[in-house]
């Protein structure tokens, strides 16, 4: 047993593969900012909201964004967030809660419209006239759209740090344990140590296999597949695990192949804390703390056992 503390890609906004519309907009410092102006040595990452002014899901994201911003800095990966508010609500928004990142307005939706995230639903009046469908998109130094991260549900969202392990994996989150285990070693990992209601936090067991040590992917017949398995808690929902890719050996002594995972590799799961506070109850001034519970499936082998 051990302890550790996906968001699915939804066919809202322009595909992937698509290049992006270009757009001229004013952040909240008042200076003109545009797809140039905002792209990074490996890229660049927008992000729609609904509104710094009246969503309290977004006022929360926004925040921890400015949290995880220095990372983005560090990977070369330039950070904006845009919305139908205005510059005065996003200056305002932005010196009320140091956010130092370019907060773009578009005040007339037309940036919206244009990378179709616009919510259109029946029935969207008043204040939510011109609003977006919040999520990322991750664009390349060429302007061509490589990911995008959206739900059609407002309240959840992926902070910062779980967008960060999801476009470099590799990179390493805050390790929360290590474990020894027969033939292997498994570090424990998280994207956020704090989550608010509506947030997905990406949980990461990295594997380490000794060489020439294999052990069964998903899909393995006759063997125990490697599964990562979190024990349900009430408060939270559980994404499905999210598996690398798998590599076929072929067994010469019974002649078959089999898909298997050899050497370092990552499996991640994301939390999502709940929306509803029939379930979160009354969290009080610090909040909750949650131990997540789960356990690690597998059979190793090598070329003799």
């Amino acid at each position: 047993t051990i302890q550790m503390t996906s968001i699915e890609l939804m066919s809202i906004g322009l595909a992937v593969g698509q290049k992006a519309p270009a757009f001229s907009v004013r952040d909240q410092f008042g200076r003109v900012q545009t797809l140039d102006t905002l792209k990074g040595p490996n890229g660049t990452v927008l992000l729609f909201f609904r509104s710094a002014d009246w969503e309290p899901y977004c006022k929360a994201q926004l925040v921890q964004m400015q949290s995880a911003f220095p990372r983005f800095e560090k990977q070369g990966v330039k950070l904006a967030a845009i919305s139908y508010d205005s510059e005065e609500i996003l200056k305002y928004f932005a010196d009320q809660n140091k956010i130092t990142y370019p907060m773009l307005a578009d005040p007339d939706s037309k940036t919206i419209q244009a990378y179709g995230v616009l919510n259109q639903d029946q029935g969207v009046t008043g204040m939510l006239k011109g609003v977006a469908r919040p999520g990322y998109f991750f664009i390349d130094t060429n302007g061509i759209i490589r990911e995008k991260f959206f739900d059609p549900k407002y309240r959840e969202r992926l902070t910062g740090n779980s967008l960060i392990a999801k476009l470099f994996p590799e990179l390493g989150q805050e390790v929360i344990a290590t474990v020894e285990a027969p033939h292997l070693q498994l570090a424990l990992e998280q994207s956020d140590p704090i989550g608010i209601s509506g947030t997905n936090v990406t949980l990461v067991a990295e594997v380490r296999l000794p060489p020439d040590v294999h052990v069964y992917a998903p899909g393995a017949q006759g063997y125990k597949p490697t599964q990562l398995v979190i024990e349900p808690i009430r408060e939270l929902v559980l994404e499905p695990a999210v598996y690398p890719p798998s590599k076929t050996l072929y067994l010469p002594a019974i002649k078959e192949r089999v898909p298997v995972f050899e050497g370092t590799f990552r499996i991640s799961q994301d939390v999502q804390v709940s929306t509803r506070s029939d379930l979160l109850g009354p969290l009080g001034k610090d909040g909750k703390i949650f131990t997540i519970s789960g356990k690690l499936e597998y059979q190793a082998c090598d070329k003799t056992i």
